[in-house]
């Protein structure tokens, strides 16, 4: 479904999202393809990114430029960002998104599944920015857009790791957002609340569940991915030219 807002300074503008391929990264690419964006996006999942390509290439007459890349692997991803920027001319808008949310026992974890879990959930999101921010600064500023969520902020008892990770996303916003400001770079953070994907659904959403999450919100109706699109559109374009270092929470006021 069409996003019911225009953005004209969005139309022709680079566009870089990382976990792009599914889930609420799948309904960005969509929003800002919509938008006439040039997209190029970055996930492991070859299969669902290449459907994902193909169809958007179909509705919109240009598909958005899908890279494979794992972002624990940082070499590779300048890699890719490069490969972007060379297609598409630098980034103006840069959106954090991949995650894994797995759930994890506190007695179960290792150091090594704490260094893995940090290497998707928390370390990519600095080394994107430091590879983007030289394009943004040429271009005379930019937006950078990090997904947190507010799993930290609701005490979530199941991952650790993770909760760790998105809190300190909001930190990073913050410190980003300071050094990057003067040179017209714009750093936020969205924090989702139970956002109700394919991959939610299949391994942790009850119909009780979710029941009682929904009662809780302000708005009570389920969050779907699509609802995401509209505040990084906003968060991307120039109508949010003064905003920076803050973090905008949609979570259909469960908070």
């Amino acid at each position: 479904m069409a996003h019911p807002a225009r953005y004209s300074d969005l139309d022709g503008a680079a566009v870089l999202i990382t976990g792009g391929g599914s889930g609420i990264g799948a309904a960005l690419t969509e929003g800002f393809v919509e938008q006439g964006a040039k997209v190029a996006f970055l996930d492991i999942a070859a299969g669902p990114s290449e459907a994902l390509r193909d169809r958007l290439g179909k509705a919109h007459g240009s598909a958005p430029l899908y890279i494979r890349c794992d972002l624990r692997d940082v070499e590779a991803l300048r890699a890719a960002i490069g490969q972007a920027e060379a297609a598409h001319g630098a980034a103006t808008v840069l959106i954090n998104n991949a995650a894994l949310d797995d759930r994890h026992e506190v007695a179960d974890v290792t150091v090594d599944y704490w260094e893995n879990n940090l290497s998707i959930n928390l370390r990519p999101h600095f080394f994107t920015a430091q590879a983007v921010a030289p394009g943004m600064r040429a271009a005379g500023g930019g937006s950078i857009i990090n997904f947190t969520s507010t799993s930290f902020m609701i005490n979530h008892p199941d991952m650790p790791a993770y909760t760790a990770a998105k809190a300190g996303i909001v930190g990073l916003t913050k410190g980003l957002a300071g050094k990057l400001g003067p040179w017209g770079i714009r750093v936020n953070a969205v924090a989702p609340g139970w956002v109700i994907t394919e991959r939610q659904r299949e391994l942790w959403v009850s119909d009780d569940a979710l029941a009682v999450h929904v009662a809780r919100q302000c708005i009570r109706e389920v969050m779907k991915a699509e609802d995401m699109v509209g505040p990084c559109l906003f968060l991307a374009s120039g109508a949010s030219r003064m905003l920076t270092a803050q973090t905008m929470i949609v979570d259909g006021g469960f908070l």
